[in-house]
């Protein structure tokens, strides 16, 4: 509703992670949380590791504090090793080698020096020839690992290699973290939800019992179809008229994928109302638009494609905002603004 005068790692830690599977994400859901801003602060804590990016919530890349790396890891260790044997394939490559004996070698390679999986799989078809070494490759995942810079700086990129935790970070993820803390901290973020919404952004089974044992200390509400949902005691709660800000949000974002029933963010009638590129904006609190930023080395556009009839002041606002963004993705480069007509099919 508001930017917050926050520092970025705290704001981070707020929101919990941030979806990271592309590099730039992280920068611009701190940009449209956060004043001032500088994607340095954000890019820097990277390099200097206090903070990473690694496989966490659902088995996806997310942008965590280095403190939240340590402390959350081990609770989303049910959903990586999902990945490991998520397809039949892969259940019956594992079934064919050792996999202590396999995890040991990852292990071994990974903290040799950082490497991509790809070349993790050349290490496994050199050591298992027999085996189906790129399902095996997958089992990097259950490994406490994080991605390395330079890939997820600022303006600079990298190749996606990985290492242990343990090799990047000098600690092992916490054996004691709770699930009850992690339940605790969603609501404060993305509150008021259902154990289905929290069990759905975290990818961690079994909520609906931490919620009932939360239950005594939590604040319930219905929503517009009587269907409870809780939150955390005096969290605020806006009226339904107070007007929301235009605001433009990464590729994958928390706020979009924060609950299972999307439809309070997204409307009904966008089913895909992003793909690969594009971001998505709010337009008085759900999704209205989407857009995409190109940039080549003559000239910059960033292109907005409502998926509604936006009004004039709708309009000038989301132009406004636009503006705004292009000067913080490409500072030194002219943008042209493009608002579109209403997206095909919408």
């Amino acid at each position: 509703m508001r930017r917050r005068r926050v520092p970025a790692l705290e704001a981070v830690e707020r929101l919990v992670a941030l979806q990271s599977q592309v590099p730039r994400d992280p920068y611009v859901a701190l940009w449209s949380r956060v004043e001032p801003f500088r994607a340095e602060t954000l890019s820097d804590a990277l390099e200097e590791r206090r903070a990473v990016r690694m496989t966490l919530l659902r088995g996806t890349l997310h942008l965590v504090t280095a403190r939240d790396a340590i402390g959350l890891r081990a609770l989303v260790q049910p959903v990586t090793v999902r990945e490991v044997y998520g397809s039949r394939q892969r259940r019956n490559a594992a079934a064919c080698v050792d996999m202590d004996e396999l995890f040991a070698a990852l292990r071994g390679w990974l903290e040799e020096r950082p490497r991509r999986r790809s070349e993790l799989v050349k290490e496994i078809s050199a050591r298992w020839p027999e085996a189906d070494a790129d399902s095996l490759g997958y089992a990097m995942y259950a490994l406490p690992t994080v991605q390395v810079t330079p890939r997820g700086l600022w303006r600079r990129s990298g190749g996606s290699a990985f290492t242990t935790m343990e090799a990047w970070l000098g600690s092992s993820p916490d054996p004691a973290a709770n699930v009850e803390t992690l339940v605790l901290r969603y609501l404060a973020a993305f509150g008021p939800a259902t154990p289905a919404d929290a069990q759905y952004w975290s990818g961690v089974p079994g909520l609906g019992d931490v919620f009932e044992r939360l239950r005594p200390q939590l604040r319930i509400v219905r929503d517009e179809d009587g269907r409870e949902l809780l939150d955390v005691p005096r969290a605020p709660l806006p009226e339904p008229d107070v007007p929301a800000p235009v605001r433009f949000l990464p590729e994958y974002d928390n706020v979009t994928i924060g609950h299972k029933d999307r439809t309070r963010i997204v409307p009904e009638g966008i089913p895909r109302f992003t793909e690969v590129g594009w971001g998505s904006v709010l337009v008085d609190g759900t999704v209205g638009a989407r857009w995409r930023f190109v940039e080549t080395k003559h000239q910059a556009v960033l292109r907005i494609e409502p998926f509604r009839r936006l009004t004039r002041d709708e309009r000038a606002e989301t132009r406004e905002e636009a503006s705004r963004l292009a000067a913080f993705l490409a500072p030194e480069t002219g943008v042209r603004i493009e608002l579109l007509a209403v997206a095909a099919g919408a």
